[in-house]
């Protein structure tokens, strides 16, 4: 009889910055995850200090494992030198594209999840590894901090070729990391970022939704709750994602805030975070009014250009998982 257990995988992509946000994730997802797996918690890095690697090793528990991929100087020159890719630090960072590369980076894994660090996990995380993908490559829930915004709603569709009701978070993916290694994911996202510098208002997102459409299994919003002013909170809950903006160490009042602190308290963090929030003034709350609105300009000006995923997909129908590689001058904008 085999009673070797089950172990679950689980991706973070952190730098220094969010490092503190991460330490609450994990201390949620471990505080409230079934005894009945083991857990393997791998943390894709850039630049991650010695300081906060040995905070998330004190982190470990009986049924859990942490360790650490360091991703530094590895993608750089792929990615954030091309200058119409160039990420803006106020919002994104480079390790939103780490999430692409891990099917080829962990052949060991067939399954896994990979999680945003901005959440918290009152739930069990084994249920959403326990959802069936079939031959689906992705499992995701619709971004529902965005899908009433219109301007986003519509450059879903415009940009990304992707109906807004089909259009997921990658923020929380369950992955089939087998059937992804087949179909070359990291591969394809390096023909087109490479080839099509596309500019873009939600950069990893827009590539996972465009290049896996058709194989996205849409799973319980439950598994990736987000905060919306003015919106009801819900009970059903396994896990919370403070998406956009809202987030309950910058702003007061914010939907399941609650959650946030009181896993918070029980890290090395609290302090840390305690500090952010108190320095948190009305200089950066205006600094992020204004980004927001720039997104939403930026994305009715992209969603109406002619270099976009969802181009290039009528043009070519080359940008899903399973097509050929783009052949020489196959698309000219």
């Amino acid at each position: 009889m085999n009673n070797k257990r089950t172990e679950i995988p689980i991706f973070f992509a952190v730098d220094n910055g969010y490092a503190p946000y991460l330490g609450v994730a994990i201390k949620s997802l471990l505080t409230n995850a079934s005894k009945d797996y083991d857990y393997k918690i791998i943390i894709i890095h850039h630049k991650l200090s010695r300081a906060n690697i040995d905070k998330f090793k004190a982190m470990e528990t009986a049924n859990s494992s942490i360790e650490f991929a360091d991703m530094t100087g590895k993608l750089d020159k792929v990615i954030d030198d091309i200058t119409a890719n160039r990420l803006r630090p106020d919002i994104f960072t480079l390790t939103i594209y780490f999430r692409i590369f891990i099917p080829r980076m962990f052949p060991q894994y067939d399954k896994g999840l990979y999680l945003d660090c901005d959440i918290v996990v009152p739930g069990d995380i084994s249920k959403l590894y326990e959802e069936e993908l079939g031959d689906n490559v992705i499992g995701g829930c619709q971004d529902s901090s965005t899908i009433d915004i219109e301007e986003f709603a519509s450059y879903f569709e415009k940009a990304a070729g992707v109906d807004r009701h089909e259009y997921i978070n990658s923020g929380i993916l369950l992955m089939n990391l087998k059937k992804l290694r087949e179909l070359r994911m990291g591969v394809k996202f390096i023909d087109l970022l490479t080839k099509y510098q596309f500019d873009s208002v939600c950069p990893d997102q827009d590539y996972i939704n465009a290049m896996c459409c058709g194989m996205i299994k849409h799973i319980n919003p439950r598994y990736n709750v987000m905060p919306v002013i003015g919106k009801p909170e819900t009970d059903d809950i396994c896990l919370i994602h403070y998406n956009l903006f809202l987030k309950p160490w910058l702003y007061d009042d914010i939907p399941y805030e609650k959650y946030f602190w009181e896993y918070a308290k029980q890290t090395e963090f609290y302090n840390d975070l305690l500090d952010i929030k108190s320095h948190y003034g009305k200089e950066q709350k205006d600094a992020d009014a204004a980004n927001l609105q720039l997104m939403k300009e930026r994305a009715i000006k992209i969603g109406n250009s002619r270099n976009t995923l969802r181009v290039v997909h009528e043009e070519t129908g080359q940008v899903r998982l399973g097509t050929k590689m783009f052949a020489e001058n196959a698309y000219k904008v």
